[in-house]
């Protein structure tokens, strides 16, 4: 049976106190959103549908980001649950399958949770999603009869009896597509708020015969994102669970509760992290490398047995390659260092490509930027680069080559030849006292 989308993401977010779209507030370095969808992906969706309606552009292009085939719809007037997915129906139409709804501000609803919703759904035309809260609170409550659902009440609709039932409304629902909209076009507003209530297809489908039930899950999958206290709250969610589920897989972690991971954060086993470490996104780590206190990764690759840091800066692009050693204060971007490489100190390379086994000096610089375009800088094997060289791309040093300390290399460099361009140092004999005792003059004049 083929599977389809509708993710609500049309919502102000007006308790975030934020101009963003609450949407696409990030937890994990990604957007609520993409988490939605994350999840949702690994059932393979034949379509996405996301419903926007405030900062409708940005969540749009956010959708795009994550997936090019997403199709977005809006909600024009936020009339509720039921009104944003009925403006789907378009967008669906032709479709037969399942349509399981999400919101996306609801970043933890697992694969495993919708592949057993979509299970349930082979004996029952409606399943909603619900969870057992110790202390339900103001979520909607299930009103059930065994296995069988009777409705959903929205907690300002509940009776004092009510109140009193632990399985809650997560707002998740899964059915077939034509029943689904047939019973979204029946919905009503006669209720507090004045709203189509997406919940009200349950008591809907029951009085047209049609059987409902409800599947359940931890409470904690089903958190929604309303405020940025919430916000903090998911993220240390979302980073706890990654940590365990790294360290379970068998990535060592000296001081787990200090490194910080992205969302698509991928680290081999035998790895070690050591403590401070931040993952923005798109970084993988293979088995055996180290990465030592205080660095920052975004967007690279490191091989097998590679260590970066302490306090090292790895940004996109830059690729390790096995046994490559990269140390304190050291930068790189866009770079590819090949096997065995080191730069080791306080060194920017960026936009380059250095080859195996080859050295480069503390204080080294490549010079790639020319205020308008960049540019590259090629270092062969088994190069050795002396301290603070300024390599003026576009530039070669070719195989086994070397440059001087504090050279400027503005021209190529041949395989084996040592570079050297500084000017000849020149000594004047007692200059500097005569220069101290002139500035030393200045300055008690001043005071």
């Amino acid at each position: 049976m083929s599977t389809a989308l509708v993710i609500l993401a049309a919502g102000k977010g007006t308790r975030m106190e934020s101009d963003l779209p609450k949407v696409l507030h990030k937890i994990g370095g990604a957007p609520l959103l993409h988490h939605a969808m994350l999840s949702a992906s690994a059932l393979e969706p034949e379509r996405t549908v996301v419903v926007t309606g405030h900062g409708a552009e940005l969540v749009e292009a956010a959708a795009r980001d994550f997936d090019g085939d997403a199709v977005a719809v809006r909600q024009e007037e936020q009339l509720g649950t039921g009104h944003a997915v009925a403006q789907s129906r378009n967008a669906l139409s032709g479709f037969e399958g399942d349509i399981i709804v999400l919101y996306g501000d609801t970043p933890f609803i697992s694969t495993e949770t919708l592949r057993t919703m979509l299970d349930a759904r082979n004996n029952h035309d409606v399943v909603v999603l619900g969870f057992e809260a110790p202390d339900p609170g103001l979520y909607g409550r299930l009103i059930t009869d065994g296995n069988s659902l009777l409705r959903i009440v929205e907690y300002k609709d509940v009776t004092d009896e009510e109140r009193g039932i632990t399985l809650c409304n997560s707002g998740v629902i899964c059915a077939d597509a034509k029943c689904l909209f047939d019973l979204v076009a029946a919905i009503g507003n006669k209720n507090a708020s004045k709203e189509y209530y997406l919940t009200d297809i349950v008591e809907i489908a029951r009085q047209r015969g049609l059987t409902a039930t409800a599947v359940t899950c931890d409470e904690a999958e089903t958190i929604g994102i309303n405020s940025r206290i919430e916000l903090a709250a998911a993220e240390t969610t979302f980073q706890t669970r990654k940590r365990q589920e790294l360290i379970a897989s068998g990535v060592q972690m000296q001081a787990p509760d200090t490194v910080f991971l992205s969302y698509d954060t991928t680290i081999g086993r035998d790895a070690e992290i050591e403590p401070n470490v931040i993952f923005a996104p798109g970084v993988t780590v293979e088995s055996g490398a180290r990465i030592r206190a205080f660095s920052h990764l975004e967007g690279a690759h490191v091989s097998r047995g590679a260590t970066v840091g302490p306090f090292a800066r790895l940004r996109p692009g830059a690729e390790l390659a096995e046994d490559v050693h990269v140390g304190n204060f050291v930068e790189i971007k866009n770079a590819a260092i090949d096997e065995g490489a080191k730069v080791n100190h306080l060194t920017y390379i960026g936009d380059a490509d250095i080859g195996a086994r080859s050295n480069i000096g503390a204080g080294t610089i490549t010079c790639n930027y020319d205020g308008v375009m960049k540019h590259r800088t090629t270092i062969g094997r088994d190069v050795f680069i002396g301290s603070n060289t300024m390599l003026v791309a576009p530039v070669t040093i070719g195989d086994e080559a070397m440059t001087a300390t504090a050279t400027t290399v503005t021209k190529d460099v041949p395989d084996g030849a040592m570079a050297i361009g500084r000017t000849e140092q020149t000594n004047k004999p007692g200059f500097a006292r005569k220069l101290f005792s002139l500035l030393r003059a200045k300055k008690q004049a001043k005071g």
